[in-house]
Formats: structure tokens, C-alpha cells, sequence
């Protein structure tokens, strides 16, 4: 008999689904600080520009990627462990920027922490669901 798949269905779904609305929300968000009016910087408070721009930038990444692990192309797991990568590289830089004494929010700190773990758990669950099948 034929194992179920609807649960492994079910899994990629909402991989991909929050792969594409944390893309669409990070354009967003990180739009109206570095294109919007000013009360958008005003309220991001003491911002840091090079995780703003990487963040926007890095949102239509996610965008691509939860496309295709929606589609379970291979490709798509890759650009999601690239995206954990850089994610964490730029929080490491984050952190130096904080320990020479830049200016930064605290809730930085919190969003560059849910990012990395977001990233590393969408491409440990989407590496599982999509190779582990193709090797039963």
C-alpha cells in the first residue's frame, strides 16, 4: 500500500506560504523605511540601513523560494539554506555594527532572531519533505 502524502502536501503548503507572505511583509516593511515618507524612518526608530536594504532585497528571495518549494522544485530548498546563511551573516555583522557602538533598535535584535530561525526551520522541513521523497 501506497503511503499518504497528504501530510508531507499539507507541510509544503504552509512552508511556502509563509516563505511568501514573510517576502511580501519584509518588502513592505522594509520599503516604507528606505522609499516611504518620513514618518516611516521616524518610526523605525534607529534603524541600521545595511540590514534595512538586505532585508528588502532579500524579501523577493523569499518570494522565489517559497514559489518553488511550493512547486517542490530542488533548487528551491538551496535558495532557502542560502537564505539562512546570508540571513545569519548579516545578523553577525548586525552584531558587530552593535559592539562598536552603533546606534540599533532591540527589536532588530528580535526580527533578525525570527528571521534566522524561520529560515534555518523552512529549509530543514522543506530539504525533508522534497529529497526524502524523491529517495523512497
Amino acid at each position: 500500500m501506497k503511503p499518504d502524502n497528504s501530510d508531507k502536501t499539507i507541510v509544503i503548503w504552509i512552508l511556502a506560504a509563509i516563505a511568501v507572505l514573510f517576502g511580501v511583509l519584509t518588502i513592505i516593511s522594509g520599503g516604507q523605511v528606505l522609499f516611504g515618507d518620513i514618518s516611516y524612518r521616524q518610526s523605525a526608530g534607529n534603524y541600521v540601513l545595511f540590514v534595512v536594504w538586505f532585508n528588502f532585497l532579500a524579501g523577493f528571495v523569499y518570494i522565489v523560494a517559497g514559489s518553488g518549494i511550493w512547486m517542490r522544485q530542488g533548487w528551491a530548498v538551496w535558495v532557502s539554506l542560502v537564505i539562512a546563511v546570508a540571513t545569519i551573516m548579516v545578523f553577525a555583522a548586525f552584531g558587530m555594527h552593535i559592539f562598536s557602538g552603533g546606534g540599533y533598535e532591540t527589536r532588530t535584535v528580535g526580527a533578525m532572531s525570527l528571521r534566522s530561525i524561520v529560515w534555518i526551520l523552512i529549509f530543514i522541513f522543506s530539504y525533508r519533505e522534497t529529497f526524502r521523497r524523491q529517495l523512497h
